[in-house]
């Protein structure tokens, strides 16, 4: 297949667009700040990077990412492949198992690989002096991105509205909010928008779109999207939950803490 075609032509539609957000701030600068643009050059060059990676991107996506997610979601949702050890087929949910499996762990590894959340989670242990984990923020973000994913996969399977489990889940955040450490609720709101990023949206989004146009009854464009609403607001939640299970931890630890040295105590008084 020759790629050089469409990839040009997708690098320079995307010159295109980036070429107003280049005047306009060139422009500000020079007669808002009035101040000269410094390293014109170093500029120039990573502009053009900038241009040739986010066209090559979009290329990518178009020849990977999305057909993958909907190979995927063809080949779990196939009649042949729902049918191995049962007798009839029927569009019940508990008959896509498998779709919620792979749903939950395409969820976790690709949140895991997100460049955004890595960024996040670096600068979220700088400033908190080492109190908040980088790893223990990815996991908690990946794991409440996965159970989003494989949740939206089963809405879609089972037909079920969108605004309840959207309305239900931000009834949850709010409730987690009023006893979540202060600390933490900044950054758990943060945590649901970097999940949405370059590596996660395109094969969630690719695998709702196959999920519903193979799941019979299922339109592509009532019940395919939403899925990214889903992988926004659960790590909200999961992050939240880490934070207070975090705390009652430390609770817990400290209480023991108390009641050995308690003990040791009145165990030296009866020596003495």
């Amino acid at each position: 297949m020759d790629l050089t075609g469409p990839a040009l032509k997708t690098i320079m539609s995307t010159a295109f667009d980036v070429l107003p957000i280049v005047l306009f701030i060139f422009l500000f600068q020079v007669f808002v700040i009035r101040q000269p643009v410094r390293d014109v050059r170093r500029l120039v060059v990573g502009l053009a990077f900038t241009i040739l990676g986010l066209g090559l991107f979009l290329v990518g996506l178009e020849q990977a990412l999305f057909p993958l997610g909907r190979l995927m979601a063809e080949q779990l949702t196939h009649p042949d492949f729902l049918m191995r050890g049962a007798g009839m087929l029927d569009s019940h949910w508990s008959n896509y198992s498998w779709v919620y499996v792979f749903a939950f762990t395409i969820g976790f590894a690709t949140t895991i690989a997100e460049p955004a959340l890595l960024a996040v989670a670096m600068k979220a242990n700088e400033t908190s002096g080492g109190a908040i984990h980088v790893w223990g923020l990815r996991v908690a973000v990946a794991i409440g991105a996965a159970t989003g994913v494989s949740l939206g996969c089963f809405r879609i399977i089972a037909g079920l509205p969108l605004q309840a489990f959207i309305l239900v889940g931000y009834i949850v955040v709010v409730i987690q909010t009023i006893w979540a450490p202060r600390l933490i609720i900044p950054l758990a709101y943060d945590s649901g928008g970097v999940t949405t990023s370059t590596v996660t949206v395109p094969l969630v989004t690719a695998l709702g779109l196959g999920l519903a146009e193979t799941v019979p009854g299922r339109s592509p464009l009532l019940d395919g999207f939403g899925l990214v609403a889903f992988t926004c607001l659960f790590p909200i939640i999961s992050v939240l939950a880490y934070a207070q299970l975090s705390v009652l931890r430390e609770r817990f630890a400290g209480r023991r803490k108390m009641e050995r040295q308690n003990r040791a105590e009145s165990t030296s008084k009866e020596v003495i």
